[in-house]
């Protein structure tokens, strides 16, 4: 109320610059409580962000140590799946903040995603500061029990990511125009990335137990690009979309070149698969 005790309308909250977090509200959802400031997707936040300079500094660690970059027992591997998973868990927890999904099974799913990360980076770092392969190696009882866990974990990542598949299709998402195509866009190629990277662990698997372990470590080179590109079409696409709600543009037009894109991520995503299969 006034002073002269007439009730005023509430005092609206001054905006944010646009860069901050709440940049990460989802247009059209501006009533919404920043999602970032839950604890949980904090955390996952700065999981992400720790894995991602746990992958540069190993970058550091190559540039000091040296050695081979390719290969199954090199610096390059937590160097990647650093930068990869932690690039991956921000961009997870960003984008399902668009999903229609409640706030608690988010949360919990993100939650083990992001443990799930810790894990997976761990054991391949693990294994690189032994020097010895990470993935299909089973020379020792330690070894195999670090592979397996790292298969273990790779299945509880296909299962995570498939639910928020799942709800990004079940019910359409939430954001400006282009993101609901950006989002389904993403997780489908998401899709492509998960089953590569099984389909890389199972061949292996197979060469392994008829005793071809170095053809088994040498397997997976076809599938890695299809591999890679299809895992981060999820933020870029989004991303994309995101971009474009900050300009001018009209709604159709932003839809178009979000369309546009998704078009030629899905082309290069198809040239990487017909690569694969032309060098299996």
């Amino acid at each position: 109320m006034d002073r002269h005790g007439i009730r005023t309308p509430a005092a609206t909250a001054p905006a944010r610059p646009a860069g901050t977090a709440a940049a990460l509200v989802p247009a059209g959802r501006a009533s919404t409580v920043w999602r970032a400031a839950r604890p949980g997707e904090r955390l996952c936040l700065a999981t992400g962000t720790a894995l991602v300079l746990w992958g540069l500094a190993h970058l550091l660690v190559f540039a000091v140590d040296g050695g081979p970059w390719d290969g199954p027992v090199s610096w390059r591997k937590p160097v990647t799946f650093g930068l990869s998973f932690g690039l991956t868990l921000i961009s997870v927890t960003w984008v399902t903040s668009y999903l229609r999904i409640g706030a608690r099974p988010r949360t919990v799913l993100l939650v083990v995603f992001a443990a799930d990360c810790v894990v997976e980076v761990a054991g391949i770092t693990l294994q690189a500061w032994r020097h010895v392969p990470s993935h299909l190696n089973t020379a020792t009882p330690f070894d195999s029990g670090v592979a397996m866990t790292l298969a273990v974990g790779g299945g509880v990542l296909v299962v995570v990511l498939s639910v928020f598949a799942a709800a990004a299709f079940r019910h359409r998402p939430d954001g400006p125009p282009g993101m609901p195509l950006a989002l389904r866009s993403g997780f489908a190629i998401l899709i492509v990335a998960l089953l590569s990277g099984a389909v890389m662990i199972a061949r292996g698997v197979v060469l392994s137990r008829t005793g071809h372990q170095e053809a088994a470590y040498h397997s997976t080179a076809p599938l890695k690009p299809l591999h890679a590109v299809a895992l981060h079409a999820v933020l870029v696409l989004p991303a994309l979309a995101w971009l474009l709600s900050r300009t001018a543009w009209s709604a159709a037009a932003r839809r178009r070149i979000v369309r546009a894109a998704a078009g030629g991520y899905t082309a290069a995503v198809l040239g990487a698969g017909v690569w694969a299969a032309l060098t299996w």
